[in-house]
């Protein structure tokens, strides 16, 4: 079996995310591996501030960019002091773009050997098994993937 060195935790922040850190970290413990924890702001969401930036109104790609950054890196902060996993074993990385082109760039760059997601990201959909960027890494990662899902 490889050897597990390196854990990138996807989180997007929904309402399922702080368990899925939970469950990364405490892995990442177990295995004593270095944990990666990564936000893609979605390119989607980049291009309608974009557009109603140019209609006129007073908004900024630059601003919700950076707020969003700020509000997860808040968000994670508190995740991480709650987790007791050692700060300095953790990197944070926001990226913008397509969730799954992003995910996997980082796990080529960074060298990661298991990735672990939720099964489900914002959309929650309930009458779906699996998220489309789940689905994805699924069939695509060129690592393993652990999808955490509560139970119950």
């Amino acid at each position: 079996m490889p050897e597990v060195n390196k854990i990138l935790t996807a989180i997007c922040f929904s309402d399922y995310c702080g368990d899925t850190f939970t469950y990364a970290s405490r892995l990442a413990l177990q295995l004593n591996a270095d944990l990666v924890v990564a936000n893609v702001i979605n390119q989607r969401a980049v291009e309608g501030i974009s557009t109603i930036q140019a209609m006129g109104y007073n908004v900024s790609v630059d601003d919700y960019i950076k707020g969003v950054k700020e509000e997860g890196t808040a968000q994670l902060e508190k995740m991480i002091d709650g987790s007791g996993f050692p700060k300095e074993k953790i990197k944070i990385i926001f990226k913008v773009g397509s969730v799954f082109d992003q995910l996997i760039k980082i796990i080529k760059e960074e060298q990661i050997d298991l990735v672990v997601m939720g099964s489900k990201g914002q959309s929650d959909h309930p009458h779906l098994l699996v998220g489309s960027v789940a689905d994805k890494m699924f069939r695509h990662s060129p690592v393993s993937v652990a999808f955490y899902r509560k139970r119950g």
